[in-house]
């Protein structure tokens, strides 16, 4: 069977001036970036479902134009660019109404892509579980709801992106709003089967004292070569825009023995659509039952530091507020990109930092670095208790073995069994509750005697 070419598109990223970018553009970190840094980006999205990428271009907008967001001259521009190259598909790095986007594909004889349709599209193709796929579809159903310029015939399809760039249906003006809301429906009704699932599941984990460490970050930082790294597991790490897309979990043994979970999540980007971040809270529930976070920066790229905001975002609309980001762990990825003098000024404000390690995910390096400080976090968060147990309370003794890390234990000639027991915040309550003054709370000097 002969393969279908790749489709020739266009690339064009909208820069915002200052005051344009209140009315079409409200992220604050907007004016943080570096406009060709946020092309390439772009064009990353672009090769991440196979585009032919037969040009690209920054636009300037210093004025929204309701119609076309960006001007009549530079509209009709990208319309003869489009005609002479053979362009089928024009990619617009930002957020187009339904209007703006119709208006844009009469003018250059092409579909139109918007950021939000890119990343949906993206997300359709590289989802794998049917979870995934339903939180994708959910999110695509909605923003598809809006614009009724677009087919609903990918809802047969068994694999494969979601339907933008071609199909039998793509001749369709308007999708039937009560099939697609009948859809939304269902699949939402499908999701809280899977949350009460996942509930059940995190409710059996918190049974075995294996506390939860997930990898966050924006896309393409280097999160799942470091997942491959610390676990040895074969997570896809491809240096592509969204190249994990579904969850994964591994178990990871610690240097001194402590054994933590270990999860790899989506990556994050700018502009996240909200829908999207909604469709996918069922699956990012895992960093709020986080013991600890690990941020992980692409600490080479130009926009760092904009990268960093974005993801802070994210984390703040699923709930990790100022109060919890203790439990956040700043891994800076990709050393070995850095030279010189911007090398030795990252490390020197890495060893100032106390919750930051310098490693590159690649090489391995910093990666001893990075293991001590989970190990130190993970301690810091914890309770530690003294507790003496009589020679009868062989329940009890089992029961703090399963719920808590034994530090110390020693066993007396009459019976007794005294223990120093090192238990996650979460178990606190039920150890003071069901032992009472069997256990003593430790102060900070013995804390920090028992850690060692």
């Amino acid at each position: 069977m002969e393969e279908t070419p790749p489709v020739r598109a266009l690339v064009v990223h909208v820069a915002f001036k200052a005051g344009a970018i209140k009315a079409q553009a409200p992220d604050e970190t907007s004016t943080l970036r570096d406009e060709t840094a946020r092309l390439d980006e772009a064009e990353g999205l672009a090769l991440a479902i196979d585009l032919d990428i037969a040009g690209s271009e920054i636009v300037t907008v210093a004025r929204v134009h309701p119609a076309t967001l960006i001007g009549p001259g530079k509209v009709e521009e990208i319309a003869e660019a489009a005609r002479v190259q053979d362009v089928g598909l024009v990619v617009v790095n930002a957020t187009l109404s339904p209007v703006q986007q119709r208006n844009l594909e009469r003018a250059f004889k092409a579909k139109v892509l918007d950021r939000t349709g890119l990343i949906l599209e993206i997300f359709g193709r590289r989802a794998q579980t049917k979870e995934g796929r339903l939180q994708v579809e959910l999110a695509h159903l909605s923003y598809q709801k809006s614009r009724l310029v677009r087919s609903w015939t990918h809802l047969e399809r068994q694999r494969g992106g979601f339907g933008f760039m071609g199909g039998p249906g793509e001749t369709q003006i308007e999708a039937d709003r009560r099939i697609i809301q009948d859809r939304i429906t269902r699949i939402r009704q499908d999701l809280e089967k899977v949350r009460r699932r996942r509930e059940l599941h995190r409710a059996n984990r918190q049974r075995v004292p294996y506390p939860v460490v997930a990898l966050v970050g924006y896309t393409n930082a280097g999160k799942s070569t470091l997942f491959n790294r610390l676990t040895t597991a074969h997570v896809d790490a491809e240096d592509l825009l969204f190249a994990t897309l579904d969850p994964t979990m591994r178990r990871l043994e610690l240097p001194h023995g402590r054994t933590v979970i270990l999860s790899d999540t989506v990556g994050f980007i700018s502009d996240l659509p909200t829908d999207l971040v909604a469709a996918f809270r069922a699956t990012l529930e895992e960093v709020l039952e986080a013991e600890i976070i690990l941020h992980v920066r692409d600490i080479s790229h130009p926009d760092t530091g904009a990268q960093a905001a974005d993801v802070a975002q994210v984390l703040a609309e699923l709930g990790v507020d100022e109060a919890r980001r203790d439990r956040i762990v700043e891994v800076w990825n990709k050393a070995d990109r850095l030279a010189g003098e911007e090398r030795t000024s990252i490390e020197n404000q890495a060893m100032r930092s106390d919750n930051v390690a310098l490693i590159s995910a690649r090489t391995g390096e910093g990666i001893d670095t990075l293991l001590a400080l989970v190990e130190r976090t993970l301690a810091e968060s914890s309770s530690r208790f003294r507790v003496t147990l009589e020679p009868t309370e062989g329940r009890r003794l089992s029961w703090l073995y399963d719920i808590g890390e034994v530090l110390e234990r020693h066993d007396g000639e009459d019976g007794r069994v005294t223990l120093v027991v090192r238990v996650p915040p979460e178990k606190v309550g039920p150890v003071e509750a069901r032992l009472g003054a069997s256990a003593q709370a430790l102060d900070s000097t013995e804390r920090r005697s028992a850690a060692e």
